[in-house]
């Protein structure tokens, strides 16, 4: 779960902003992993954000949330044997996958969402789509989460469809109150750290102490 800013995406804006849309868009990542999986009744993961500011403006900005993924190397054996698994092991899997992709999608619509806020745009999901998101660092975020529904989905039509779906489900996360209020102040967090790693552990006592 990444974001990466190259020299064509900051020829009109500033090093310091760039990297506002960045934390934005980790915060999202991070609040989705922790509140989303706990709120589906998920087992929690470890992950950390990773940071590296550039000096200059015209240099690349790299931010990325390391682990943070209920399936992170699904084994081949599994994908090919997905149709002998027990109907218990299949739903285990899906509620897995989707969380996982769901929390992709996070990402980028919180940066969508903090840079509608600063323009005083509207923002609203008749407005943002998924092929939008490549415009808020989500391409990569976008090509995994597609990956995911093609390991686990067969049918082309129902992958957009249950891409789609989980779509919907991460605007609704990113756009209640008390979600969004945890994805600014972890995102004020990150722009205030010094570091280049933000634990799991500093993390959710950012969450813990502003989300009640």
């Amino acid at each position: 779960m990444e974001r990466n800013y190259h020299t064509t995406d900051a020829i009109q804006i500033d090093n310091l902003e760039l990297y506002a849309q960045t934390a934005f868009h980790e915060a999202g990542h991070a609040a989705a992993i922790y509140f989303g999986n706990r709120q589906k009744k998920l087992p929690p993961v470890y992950f950390e954000i990773q940071v590296s500011k550039p000096a200059e403006n015209n240099a690349q900005l790299f931010a990325k949330v390391i682990d943070g993924q209920l399936i992170q190397n699904l084994p081949v054996t599994v994908i090919d044997n997905l149709a002998d698994l027990s109907d218990a092991d299949k739903h285990s899997y899906q509620c897995a996958y989707e969380a996982d992709v769901m929390n992709l999608l996070v990402g980028p619509l919180a940066e969508a969402k903090y840079v509608a806020e600063r323009d005083g745009e509207v923002f609203n999901q008749n407005l943002v789509n998924c092929n939008a998101l490549k415009h808020y660092g989500g391409c990569s975020d976008v090509k995994k989460a597609t990956t995911y529904l093609q390991y686990f989905i067969g049918s082309p039509s129902r992958q957009k469809k249950k891409m789609q779906e989980l779509f919907m489900q991460a605007y609704r996360f990113i756009n209640r109150p008390s979600y969004w209020q945890a994805v600014m102040q972890l995102a004020e967090f990150i722009l205030a750290h010094d570091h280049d790693t933000i634990s799991c552990e500093e993390i959710i006592t950012v969450f813990n102490h502003y989300h009640r």
